[in-house]
């Protein structure tokens, strides 16, 4: 099971020595000792006390807990900031040029699995009693933005792959590679080398053409399985929220899903010559926060 990132033994100490309570004693002890006359020996006990009280509240778990969600309330609040910038919209105007160029079927799928993860998050916090609370289940993470991302682009790679077979005649090929094999045979038969070089290299041109339609189509086939696979693990990882309230076990379940995307994110990498999309952010844009009828209509 994946653990939460600890907050750290310093930001634990300066929390606790931050609290108003103890300021004001600090304070108040250390100006009773001045104004006692004996500061020499009531400051270092005043110092004493201050050190056994910061080392006895900083190492209980309780407190611990406390800080480090704070910590990663303060982290996601300093994403969002970030996310205002001009990388959050470099991000938003990607999304939205691959959504635009989808078909009506391909957009209303995405939008569709989209609201789903909302709607499971939702309902997660409702049944936690988190809801609008910073300790909820967070689904927010950037391995779920990935795996949104790639299903994305894998929609977007399943149109290019099918307008490209459509437009393209198996059958045509292979006929024409048929006819150009006999032709191949005859000029042989009776000896015409020019003809026989020039079929030669008409034949390549042909087997190269069959290959390029073989190879879209095997493309294509592993898309749509994958796109299925994709959208069933997604389905399922935001239906744990519901089912399981343990945070970090949601989290790592994410998070691995996320990890066994190397194959199809190396796949992606490959269509993008058929595609032309481009991976060219640093990691996945922030898709499960984006407001997608904003940023179509935008």
């Amino acid at each position: 099971m994946a653990k939460k990132k600890k907050a750290g033994l310093w930001r634990y100490l300066k929390e606790a020595f931050a609290f108003r309570w103890n300021l004001l004693f600090l304070g108040g002890a250390a100006a009773g000792a001045l104004l006692s006359g004996h500061g020499d020996i009531l400051l270092p006990l005043v110092a004493a006390g201050e050190l056994t009280y910061l080392a006895g509240l900083s190492s209980l778990p309780r407190f611990q807990a406390a800080i480090d969600a704070k910590a990663a309330a303060e982290g996601r609040s300093s994403q969002a900031q970030l996310g205002t910038g001009g990388g959050a919209e470099k991000a938003r105007k990607k999304i939205g040029d691959v959504l635009s160029h989808l078909n009506h079927h391909a957009r209303a799928r995405f939008q569709s699995l989209h609201s789903r993860c909302h709607e499971m998050r939702r309902i997660a916090d409702g049944v936690s009693g988190t809801a609008g609370r910073d300790d909820g289940i967070d689904l927010r993470a950037p391995a779920l933005d990935r795996l949104l991302w790639v299903f994305l682009r894998l929609l977007f790679s399943q149109q290019a792959l099918q307008r490209f077979l459509d437009a393209t005649d198996e059958a045509a090929i292979k006929r024409q590679l048929a006819e150009l094999e006999a032709k191949k045979k005859a000029a042989e038969t009776k000896g015409n080398d020019r003809i026989v070089r020039s079929l030669i290299d008409s034949i390549t041109t042909a087997e190269l053409r069959l290959e390029n339609y073989q190879k879209a189509e095997n493309n294509a086939d592993f898309v749509n399985v994958e796109l299925d696979r994709i959208e069933g693990k997604i389905q399922a990882l935001t239906e744990m929220a519901v089912s399981n309230q343990d945070p970090d076990y949601i989290s790592s379940q994410v998070d691995a899903v996320a990890d066994g995307m190397a194959q199809t994110e190396d796949a992606l990498r490959e269509l993008d010559h058929i595609t032309g999309l481009s991976d060219e952010m640093e990691g996945p844009p922030p898709i499960l926060e984006t407001d997608l009828t904003e940023v179509i209509e935008g």
